[in-house]
């Protein structure tokens, strides 16, 4: 499976050092070139940079034309940015039966990936899947902490959330 990752995960998780999280997921992770352009904060920026540096990050997809023109007109999007790239990767995927992954916290590119058949999640979930591959439960709770610290800025009903998803994740993995 091809685990394609949105802009703000990426920043997300560079804004705190954190993006070698997203190795828990079994599958390929995939940073598209113009959600890679999205990514302009500081030290997001420069950590996702040093992350790209490694071969076990795949940085493109085999969409056509047709599956660009689809997801832009999906989204009604004015210019071919990160969002129409990611859904026009989920529509080449499906096209052909295999599986695709989305990590994205964008509300709308969630709803439109998983209409067309991808796995979705977001940063919390990737946060949830790193305790079940044994990463700490404290290490997790404190992580979401500085993620809300540091730009994602959570509402306190998500924050209980991810606190439970993890701690689920943890009596799971014990």
């Amino acid at each position: 499976m091809r685990i394609y990752v949105d802009a703000s995960t990426f920043i997300a998780l560079g804004a705190v050092g954190s993006l070698n999280l997203l190795f828990s997921f079994d599958g390929g992770i995939v940073a598209l070139p113009t959600v890679v352009d999205e990514v302009t904060s500081e030290p997001a920026a420069t950590n996702l940079e040093r992350f790209l540096e490694t071969d076990d990050v795949c940085k493109r997809s085999r969409t056509t034309d047709a599956n660009l023109e689809q997801a832009q007109s999906v989204l009604d999007a004015a210019e071919l940015n990160g969002d129409v790239h990611l859904v026009a990767s989920v529509l080449a995927h499906t096209d052909t039966n295999e599986p695709v992954g989305i990590v994205s916290d964008e509300r709308r590119v969630r709803a439109v990936a998983r209409g067309f058949g991808a796995t979705v999640t977001g940063t919390v979930g990737v946060i949830v899947r790193a305790v079940e591959e044994g990463y700490a439960r404290d290490d997790a709770r404190a992580l979401v902490r500085r993620i809300d610290s540091n730009g994602l800025h959570m509402t306190g009903e998500l924050r209980e959330k991810a606190d439970t998803l993890i701690d689920e994740a943890a009596n799971r993995s014990k």
